[in-house]
C-alpha cells in the first residue's frame, strides 16, 4: 500500500468519474489494495477458513462508477420510488381535508428522505453521510412510532377533546425522543449498537400495534385488505432478520444489508395500498353516519 501511495502523488492518475466523487489516492490505493488482498487470500492453497475479511469494518465491494456499494444504492433506488409512488397515491385517492391525510404525506416525505440519504452513504462512506444516513433513518421510524397511535387511537380526532391534549403530549414526547437520540449520538457516543438497539425497539413497538390493530380490524370488517397489516409486519420482520447476518457479499456486490433493503420495497408499495384502503373504509364510514 505504501508502494502505491507513492507511485500515485497526485489526483492526475486518478479518472474523473472517481474525482467526481471524492475518491483520493490514498482512499484508491486503499479499495485497490483491498481487492488485491482479498484475490491472494480466495486464490490460497489449501483455502483459508475465512478467505474474505472486512476492512475498517466493512466488506470489500467492487465499485461500479466510483460508487462503493452500488447494489445497496441501486435498492436504496427502489425503495425511493416505491416512496414516491405512494405518496402519488395518497394525494390522488385521499381527499386533501381528511385528517389522517398530513400524517400519511408527511411519513411519505420522511421515506424519501431517509432514501436520499441512503443512496448518498453508500455512494460514498464519509463521516458525514454516515451521519446523515443514521439520522434520516432514526427519523423516518420514529415517525413511523409517531403517527402510528395518532391512526389507531385516532389521535387526529376533536372529539373527546383529550385526544387533542394527548395529541400534543405525544408529538413533543417524540420531538424530545430524537433530539435527544441525535444529541447522544452526536455530543456523546457514535454508538452503533445503541443506535441499532433504538430503531429495533421503535420498530417493535409499531408492529406490534399495527399487528394487534389488524386482528381487530379483520374480525371486525372480515376484509382481507383489513389483515395486511399484520401481514406487511411478518415480511419486514423476515427482511429484518438479513440484518442480523453479515455474510461475505456475493460476487464482491450483494451482502445481508443491501439484501434487507431490497426486502423492504415489497411492504413499502403493499403498505400505501393498505393506507389508501383504510382511509377509505373510514371516509364512507363517515358517509354512512352522516
Amino acid at each position: 500500500m505504501a508502494h502505491w501511495a507513492i507511485a500515485c502523488p497526485t489526483f492526475a492518475i486518478i479518472p474523473l468519474h472517481l474525482r467526481l466523487l471524492f475518491w483520493t489516492c490514498p482512499a484508491n490505493c486503499d479499495y485497490v489494495c483491498q481487492h488485491i488482498i482479498t484475490d491472494r487470500r480466495l486464490a490460497r492453497y489449501p483455502p483459508m477458513l475465512e478467505p474474505i475479511v472486512q476492512y475498517h469494518g466493512k466488506w470489500p465491494f467492487y465499485r461500479f462508477l466510483g460508487i462503493q456499494e452500488p447494489f445497496s444504492v441501486l435498492f436504496s433506488l427502489f425503495n425511493f420510488l416505491a416512496h414516491q409512488n405512494g405518496l402519488a397515491k395518497i394525494q390522488e385517492s385521499i381527499p386533501a381535508d381528511y385528517p389522517l391525510r398530513k400524517y400519511y404525506v408527511a411519513f411519505s416525505y420522511m421515506g424519501l428522505a431517509s432514501w436520499v440519504f441512503s443512496m448518498i452513504f453508500h455512494t460514498r462512506d464519509f463521516n458525514l453521510t454516515e451521519k446523515l444516513d443514521y439520522f434520516a433513518a432514526g427519523a423516518s421510524v420514529l415517525f413511523g412510532l409517531y403517527y402510528t397511535p395518532i391512526r389507531i387511537f385516532r389521535l387526529d380526532q376533536k372529539r373527546p377533546p383529550i385526544k387533542q391534549t394527548l395529541l400534543r403530549l405525544w408529538s413533543l414526547t417524540c420531538i424530545f425522543l430524537y433530539i435527544a437520540h441525535v444529541s447522544y449520538l452526536t455530543l456523546w457516543s457514535w454508538d452503533y449498537t445503541y443506535n441499532m438497539a433504538a430503531n429495533v425497539a421503535a420498530g417493535v413497538v409499531q408492529n406490534v400495534m399495527w399487528s394487534a390493530f389488524s386482528v381487530r380490524s379483520y374480525q371486525r370488517l372480515k376484509k382481507p385488505w383489513a389483515a395486511w397489516p399484520g401481514l406487511i409486519v411478518a415480511w419486514i420482520v423476515l427482511a429484518m432478520s438479513l440484518e442480523l447476518l453479515d455474510f461475505p457479499p456475493f460476487w464482491g456486490a450483494i451482502d445481508a444489508h443491501s439484501l434487507w433493503h431490497l426486502g423492504t420495497v415489497g411492504p413499502t408499495i403493499w403498505w400505501y395500498n393498505f393506507l389508501v384502503k383504510d382511509a377509505q373504509q373510514d371516509l364512507a364510514g363517515e358517509r354512512l353516519k352522516a
